[in-house]
């Protein structure tokens, strides 16, 4: 038996949701032992009756069922388990328990005093409305590509697009620093081309980097690419870290948005009973983490997101979280002009449509094709 502690606390908690699957009495088992997993994992009969027990375990407050054999859970766990930090509460809410099977989390339920902790998304979608100077429509957003052209065709690429009105030009996810393709070089390129553009436009259009660094460079990176002029950053959060991710969009130096992109994310929501939900992955944490924009596969496309699993990420990305500011949803992945009026009609004006490769399948002139998506859209919200 540990001998008999006292700990300081708050009294201060936050609550996860899990689903679990199984019968009531197996579920009920599962989430007495997450309460010990996600906190002390030790033997709980060698816990005193002290304040480990009363305040350091996790804590069932709500247990019931959701359908037949899926049960719900709500642990509560003390807000300085975390160590006040993004990494801490990630570990906390899902730790050790994340490799075990049959178990989701499905959204948290966060108190000020823990969003207190984070600044959120600098921008977040009024932010970027602003930025972009486009106060009630969609926005738009493409990506360079494909990974093998030359920097100097990437950033012809990017003029066109600018040219076109596109807000917010991205590398394609996979572009960073290829020999066949140098992150400095293109940089430097691309931020001419769309500068150019915009003072041919009179538009706002921005250049929008991978940031895809080694971590013992991605904050000189950041830095120096914000001193060329890019207009914020495409991070990989699943790659390079939400906490990364964290302190890119907190940096006062840096100063930019991020758009948080899904690669090896998918994983992580493709089980319907493991993993996370949509609505905390790429709503709830991508904010929490700080993404201004929330790219994720579009339902219709070449993944497998359904149209519910969809708007779930845009609650999750608007649901009211404190300070935390909304973001705006980036559906993407396979999209074509045809695809306008359903997501129009699934997500309304508040959207950042972002399609690729149909802006280049449309036609040579790739300036016109974006003309036309924007007109389309505008055609379809126009009734909203």
């Amino acid at each position: 038996m540990i001998k008999h502690t006292s700990v300081a606390m708050s009294g201060q908690r936050f609550v996860v949701i899990y689903h679990i699957v199984g019968s009531k009495d197996e579920a009920q088992r599962r989430a007495e032992a997450v309460c010990i997993e996600q906190t002390i994992e030790f033997p709980a009969d060698l816990i005193s009756n002290d304040d480990i027990r009363r305040h350091v375990f996790g804590q069932i407050v709500h247990f019931d069922s959701v359908s037949e054999n899926i049960w719900e859970a709500k642990i509560s766990y003390a807000l300085e388990v975390t160590g006040h930090s993004l990494n801490g509460f990630l570990n906390v809410m899902f730790g050790n328990t994340s490799l075990q099977s049959n178990i989701k989390i499905v959204e948290v339920l966060l108190p000020e005093s823990f969003t207190k902790l984070f600044k959120g998304p600098r921008f977040g979608i009024d932010g970027l409305r602003t930025l972009c100077d486009e106060p009630e429509q969609p926005l738009f957003c493409t990506a360079l590509k494909p990974m093998g052209l030359s920097n100097q065709a990437l950033a012809a690429q990017a003029y066109e697009f600018a040219k076109g009105g596109i807000h917010l030009i991205k590398d394609d996810h996979g572009i960073f620093n290829q020999p066949f393709s140098p992150f400095r070089e293109r940089v430097k390129l691309c931020v001419e081309a769309v500068n150019r553009a915009n003072a041919e436009t009179g538009m706002n259009c921005r250049y929008t980097p991978t940031l895809n660094s080694p971590a013992n460079q991605i904050f000189d990176d950041a830095r120096w690419a914000k001193e060329q002029g890019v207009g914020g950053f495409l991070v990989m959060p699943g790659i390079s870290g939400f906490d990364t991710m964290r302190c890119i969009a907190d940096d006062d130096d840096i100063n930019l948005p991020i758009l948080g992109h899904p690669s090896m994310l998918g994983s992580w929501v493709s089980s319907p009973q493991s993993g996370y939900s949509h609505y905390f992955l790429f709503g709830q944490l991508m904010r929490l983490a700080g993404a201004d924009t929330s790219i994720y596969p579009n339902f219709g496309g070449r993944f497998a997101f359904s149209v519910e699993q969809c708007e779930s990420i845009v609650q999750g990305a608007s649901c009211d979280m404190g300070h935390i500011k909304r973001i705006i949803a980036s559906p993407g992945g396979g999209m074509n002009f045809k695809s306008v009026p359903k997501m129009i009609d699934v997500y309304g004006k508040d959207i950042m449509f972002l399609i690729g490769g149909a802006l280049h399948q449309s036609g040579p002139d790739i300036a016109s094709n974006c003309k036309e998506l924007k007109r389309l859209v505008l055609q379809q919200t126009a009734a909203l």
